[in-house]
């Protein structure tokens, strides 16, 4: 098993990995982005999970599943293009929950389960 950080605040503070490498699976926490609207939030956690994906052997055509978290549903349509975008013709299975957040202010949270490439290929 191997655990990989980001150095995100949040890591620290509660004690989590952002990504858990682990029987040819990389499990990826929940992740926000800063900036100033939903789809720069959004934007911003996709970035931090492809490095985590990267550093763990794997990309986003290797996702499974993911898992959006929205402060508010409303918000979830203007973040299609960019998550069509991230998966390309490689669509995970995938849930939305409308629901609080650590912090409201972070508006989308996405967590995710991919395989290993070389789990993917062997």
């Amino acid at each position: 098993m191997r655990r990989i950080s980001s150095g995100g605040i949040y890591e620290d503070k509660i004690g989590y990995s952002r990504a858990v490498v682990a029987g040819g699976m990389v499990h990826v926490s929940g992740t926000v982005g800063e900036g100033a609207e939903v789809t720069a939030r959004c934007a911003a956690a996709l970035a931090t999970i492809e490095a985590a994906l990267a550093e763990a052997g794997s990309d986003f055509a290797h996702v499974v599943r993911v898992t959006y978290m929205l402060f508010d549903a409303a918000e979830f349509e203007a973040c299609w293009p960019l998550l069509r975008a991230a998966f390309g013709a490689h669509p995970p299975a995938a849930t939305m929950i409308e629901c609080g957040l650590i912090d409201p202010k972070y508006r989308i949270e996405i967590e995710c389960t991919a395989l290993l490439r070389a789990a993917a290929e062997g």
